[in-house]
């Protein structure tokens, strides 16, 4: 069986190469026939286990954006 890369991005989904089949923390298998797929990390995508960009979402404490 070939090997599939994984990548963590810093901050966002985990990146894998597809197609995949996922076992979700309830038991359910959930499957992608996609060539990437993007996996949730921060838990607050509403389509987990996949990423729906959640992540940008989230406030950083102590970083403030430039004025415009």
């Amino acid at each position: 069986m070939p090997r599939k890369r994984v990548r963590i991005e810093s901050g966002g989904p985990i990146l894998v190469e597809g197609p995949v089949e996922i076992a979700t923390p309830d038991g359910e298998t959930v499957t992608s026939d996609r060539f990437l797929v993007a996996l949730c990390a921060c838990r607050r995508s509403k389509s987990f286990p996949f990423c729906d960009t959640s992540h940008r979402r989230r406030s950083r404490q102590g970083v403030q954006r430039p004025q415009e």
